[in-house]
């Protein structure tokens, strides 16, 4: 029962946030926008997007995976990084889980210990774009965007409690000594979470990983920012550089909850509510539709094409490293 309310729960969420956007614009509109649309120009800035996400994003994939389990050749991992979306069509939370499932059938290394790093990109993923938005405010702050400044203090004491924690939980992986006292069973107790496989990850990461990771993903976001920029007018309207890169990552931060269907729904919400000053609301509704759509579909193709190539290396056996190499410490 509780594994099909999960399955269902977000086929219903999608359904409701749609139906309360759809019914706020006659249909004819809509339609009249998207048959009007400049599709030749948005297709071919949408997959570029596409591919260059795609091979960014197993690039950062890569490199944590050689940070915190060893070696991993980029070309192994592509097509079983691109299998995983098409999982991620339906549930983003579904696409993490084959990624890591199929990471640790690739390597040969236990699926809790992937999916620490899995979660560890996430977390970082968002931090990562809250960064952009606080550089937005920062270059092109306005009334409007001056109440976001608590933002930065608030992402940054989130961390700051999350990494003590994780360090807590680092101090108390030895061997219990014969008699410990209250207070040090009191502290295993609290930090046990952090001693299981699923919180490798963050035991081992030092701080310049945290930072790293985020500013690898930096180009990733960059050439998506200006490819949304040039590719809005095929739908009739522009909005200005620094607002979209104030407001973009708030989009892209609320396509990435894993509580809708194919990012629909709470994408096209985030467009209207954002950018409404700036285009009519069936033409920000049509172009986040298609922007959702073409996004999901284009990566759930190139998952296809690679897909042959991803069975093949989780069916054979495990590659064993190459002699000379040890897994990389993480420091």
């Amino acid at each position: 029962m509780r594994f099909a309310a999960r399955r269902v729960l977000p086929l219903l969420l999608t359904a409701g946030l749609l139906y309360f956007v759809l019914r706020r614009i006659p249909y004819q509109r809509l339609l009249a926008v998207l048959g009007s649309a400049d599709y030749v120009r948005f297709l071919a800035l949408m997959t570029a997007n596409t591919v260059i996400y795609v091979a960014w994003d197993t690039f950062v994939l890569a490199v944590a995976i050689r940070w915190f389990h060893g070696p991993v050749r980029y070309r192994d991992l592509l097509p079983v990084r691109a299998a995983s979306y098409i999982v991620s069509v339906l549930n983003t939370n579904a696409g993490r889980g084959a990624l890591t499932v199929f990471v640790g059938r690739l390597l040969d290394r236990p699926s809790l210990q992937i999916g620490s790093t899995v979660i560890f990109l996430v977390l970082t993923e968002y931090t990562h774009l809250v960064a952009w938005a606080v550089l937005g405010i920062v270059a092109f702050g306005s009334e409007l965007t001056r109440p976001l400044l608590w933002v930065p203090p608030a992402v940054a004491g989130f961390w700051l409690l999350f990494f003590a924690y994780a360090r807590a939980g680092r101090t108390y992986e030895e061997p219990a000594a014969p008699a410990p006292t209250v207070s040090v069973l009191m502290s295993r107790w609290v930090t046990a979470p952090w001693r299981g496989a699923l919180m490798r990850t963050f035991r081992l990461a030092p701080p310049r990983r945290y930072v790293e990771i985020v500013l690898l993903r930096a180009p990733m976001f960059f050439v998506s920012l200006c490819l949304y920029y040039l590719a809005a007018p095929a739908f009739g309207f522009t909005i200005p550089f620094g607002y979209l890169l104030t407001f973009l990552p708030v989009v892209f931060m609320a396509a990435a909850l894993p509580i809708t269907v194919a990012r629909l729904g709470t994408t096209q919400a985030a467009w209207i509510l954002l950018f409404g000053r700036f285009a009519p609301t069936e033409r920000l509704l049509a172009f986040s539709l298609a922007t959702a759509l073409t996004f999901a579909l284009t990566r759930a193709l190139i998952g296809v094409m690679l897909l042959p190539l991803a069975y093949r290396d989780m069916v054979e056996p495990p590659r064993a490293p190459e002699p000379g190499r040890h897994v990389a410490a993480v420091t």
